[in-house]
């Protein structure tokens, strides 16, 4: 059998589904706020895995990625533990922003402490009830307002195995060995577990290509983890390529940006990616990409300054194969097909 999991004062049994919240610091109106945590534990031993969103209260792709989850039939079949906290920042999530009332940035402030800011005590909160848990996470993002992001994997894979195995079975097209950032999720547990961060769609967006993607690549991760049965899939995803490093294309002046090149584009080195031209049109510039790579990030609002980075290209040692994998991710997850009678997209 299974192990009991505790999360505060809620006791989850072998064989239990349970929602349950985790006090937090109230409101100044002394209105109370509650972390929403959901636990499905199987009977069978197993894993424990954890899988969050909005810890930038704005960013609620995940949100939606985590209920279409626990609707799936899929996850009644668990081996080990499912632990989804569909709203971290609750704060930022009330407010639409990705900050909490403080003004602090949540990714930046882990482990926290309990006697700290209340994003420390927030980021503690979390890691002592939640990752303390758990073998394996997944981290769920979009980009910021007014910036979208390609579904990618964003993790340290490099002398790795664990944490890479993961992100390829996740089937995100593109995977990026990102370097561990200060004060991050990913950056407080990488001595302790494996763990990815999902970056994709763009802030108080509903990406339904993102959503869709999401859900599936963390059954394919649990399926990888042999919490759930394994499975013949009718199409396996691409094999996700690598980049090992990835650039800003910024704008040399500011104006009114006109693009032409959409996300998941190979560019070359040289290549035209728009134009950014004063409110009259009297003077245009060229926004011209230094370096060669898939568009795996890009600026969706099109008033900058001068400075601004409109353009995340990531680098592949071969571009050409990093294309033809974003093109097979989009139609494996074309929104106009393979859904379930209820309109939801079906599940691997």
């Amino acid at each position: 059998m299974s192990k009991s999991i505790t999360l505060g004062e809620f006791t989850i049994k072998p064989g239990e589904r349970r929602s349950l919240e985790l006090p937090l610091p109230s409101l100044y109106s002394h209105t109370p706020v509650s972390l929403p945590v959901y636990v499905i534990n199987g009977r069978r031993p197993g894993p424990v895995l954890f899988v969050c969103a909005a810890i930038h209260g704005d960013e609620i792709n995940g949100v939606e990625i985590i209920r279409r989850l626990l609707q799936t039939k899929t996850v009644n079949r668990l081996r080990g533990a499912l632990i989804a906290v569909p709203v971290v920042n609750v704060y930022g999530f009330i407010a639409r922003s990705r900050y909490l009332p403080d003004r602090r940035d949540l990714n930046r402030s882990f482990p926290g402490s309990d006697t700290g800011s209340m994003a420390a005590r927030l980021a503690s909160t979390f890691i002592d009830e939640i990752v303390s848990q758990s073998t394996h996470g997944i981290d769920l993002h979009t980009g910021a307002i007014g910036r979208e992001n390609l579904p990618q994997i964003r993790a340290k894979v490099i002398d790795a195995p664990q944490t890479d195995a993961m992100a390829r079975a996740f089937g995100a097209p593109v995977i990026l060995n990102a370097e561990l950032r200060d004060g991050s999720l990913r950056e407080a547990v990488a001595d302790t577990i494996p763990m990815l961060l999902y970056e994709a769609g763009e802030a108080l967006r509903f990406n339904e290509v993102a959503i869709r993607a999401g859900v599936k690549g963390i059954i394919r991760v649990m399926r990888h983890l042999a919490m759930l049965p394994a499975r013949k899939s009718r199409q396996l995803p691409a094999e996700p390529l690598t980049a090992t490093s990835s650039q800003w294309v910024r704008t040399p002046q500011s104006g009114i940006m006109r693009t032409i090149v959409p996300l998941g584009a190979h560019v070359r080195k040289g290549q035209t990616l728009g134009w950014v031209a004063d409110p009259f049109g009297e003077q245009e510039v060229e926004i011209v990409t230094r370096v060669s790579g898939i568009v795996i990030g890009r600026s969706s609002l099109p008033l900058v300054h001068e400075g601004e980075a409109l353009y995340h290209i990531a680098r592949f040692s071969e571009p050409s194969s990093a294309a033809e994998s974003v093109e097979a991710f989009n139609v494996e997850n074309d929104p106009l097909a393979d859904t379930t009678p209820g309109g939801e997209p079906a599940i691997i």
